[in-house]
């Protein structure tokens, strides 16, 4: 059976730092750190209501993060400038690696699908804008289950949308907690490890293989049992 590769989105394919540039105007030196806060509330705040099953989309866990990072940073943006970073992070760049990465696992033969706590359609905004659409054959949001990763359900959602076999699919992402969260439904995962300074966390399920970039998974999946 073919491979099936789901790439995760956020932070895997598109570089959620990429606000960085646009949070330079009001916060200079401390935009990198506002936005790592930013990002990891977001987070955060998925966990949260997927657990409570109290679900609101990726969206709207984005906008709540800002407004606590800004409390937490004291940064009191204005209505208009939230809107306008909210507006940045709609359009946000692909990693360098990432169209050569995609362009060789097509060129092998995987199917190639995006899977994403966003929406689909943020999504298809994402990927058009960043060039890299092309490459997929669909894009599988959690927003049709009304939950989030790591819950097992969105991965046995992913392999129901894909027509795919957990055995023969790889869950493909730079967050250990979603490369975790595929093991444990039965995928295959590929943890893409950009920063010798990541960790993975140490809950016993390691991933099927690591990568420093895209452009070494195809090899890396070829060559694994």
């Amino acid at each position: 059976m073919t491979i099936t590769l789901a790439f995760d989105v956020y932070g895997t394919l598109i570089d959620t730092h990429g606000v960085v540039i646009a949070l330079e105007k009001h916060l200079g030196d401390k935009a990198l750190d506002f936005s790592k806060t930013w990002r990891e509330k977001q987070l955060e705040y998925s966990f949260r209501r997927g657990l409570m099953q109290n679900y609101k989309n990726f969206s709207v866990c984005t906008r709540h993060a800002l407004d606590y990072t800004c409390s937490s940073f004291k940064t009191p943006l204005t209505q208009e400038d939230k809107e306008t970073l909210l507006e940045v992070y709609k359009v946000l760049p692909a990693f360098d690696d990432a169209k050569e990465g995609l362009a060789l696992a097509q060129q092998a033969g995987f199917r190639i699908f995006a899977f994403s706590n966003g929406s689909a359609e943020a999504v298809e905004i994402l990927l058009t804008t960043a060039g890299i659409r092309d490459f997929f054959l669909g894009v599988v949001s959690v927003d049709t289950l009304k939950s989030f990763k790591p819950n097992p359900a969105v991965y046995s959602h992913f392999l129901r949308q894909a027509g795919a076999t957990g055995a023969e699919s790889w869950l493909i992402s730079s967050n250990p907690f979603d490369v975790i969260g595929a093991v444990s439904a039965g995928m295959r995962g590929a943890w893409v490890q950009r920063s010798p300074d990541a960790i993975f966390d140490p809950w016993g399920i390691e991933p099927t293989s690591t990568v420093q970039s895209l452009t070494e998974l195809t090899e890396k999946i070829r060559s694994t049992p």
